[in-house]
């Protein structure tokens, strides 16, 4: 009899409307992940997908957020093909890239983690993507310099220094943005 009272009484790990907009924000970052654009000074595409987790981190939260993210690499280690040039499986965490997609989970966790420590203090919110997207630079940068043989240095200037302008407005307009759209969610009661 305790133990039918108490299962009753559980209350589920994600209500059904957080499953939706997780699976929405999931799903647009699906969309976002696989458009690329190819450089030629690097094997490393310019993509929209770190501005996705921006947005998905600063909208939705770090549990949720987090696991839209999660979703994201899970479903393109699968094999669905969302990840850059609309690629997947697990052999794409193993090539010059993967490092970066592995980084995006730290990303995420960063991130939502500084937007749920300082709800309203924008400064630290910036700096906490900042931080967040040190450390994806920092899983990238390692692990291309593994896979293509490149010194640290090396795969510095091939994976991170041609893409800090693009990623710094990618991360200001994703802030800009995101702001206004979470407060009209809010208002349409669908957060």
């Amino acid at each position: 009899m305790k133990t039918e009272m108490q299962s009753q009484n559980r209350k589920p790990l994600l209500s059904v409307k957080e499953m939706a907009v997780t699976a929405v924000m999931t799903a647009i970052l699906c969309i976002l992940g696989p458009w690329a654009i190819q450089i030629p000074i690097s094997p490393v595409p310019i993509t929209l997908c770190s501005m996705g987790i921006y947005f998905a981190l600063y909208v939705l939260d770090l549990k949720l957020g987090t696991l839209s993210v999660l979703l994201y690499v899970l479903l393109g280690c699968f094999g669905l093909p969302v990840f850059t040039n609309f690629s997947g499986g697990f052999g794409k965490l193993l090539g010059p890239t993967g490092g970066y997609i592995i980084g995006y989970l730290f990303l995420a966790l960063i991130c939502g983690f500084f937007l749920r420590k300082f709800p309203e203090n924008l400064p630290m919110q910036l700096l906490g993507f900042v931080l967040g997207t040190l450390v994806l630079y920092l899983f990238g940068t390692l692990w291309l310099g593994y896979q293509l043989n490149l010194t640290f240095a090396a795969a510095l200037m091939a994976g991170v220094i041609p893409y800090i302008p693009g990623d710094a407005v990618k991360l200001l307009l994703a802030l800009s943005l995101a702001t206004p759209l979470k407060k009209q969610l809010k208002k349409a009661m669908l957060l």
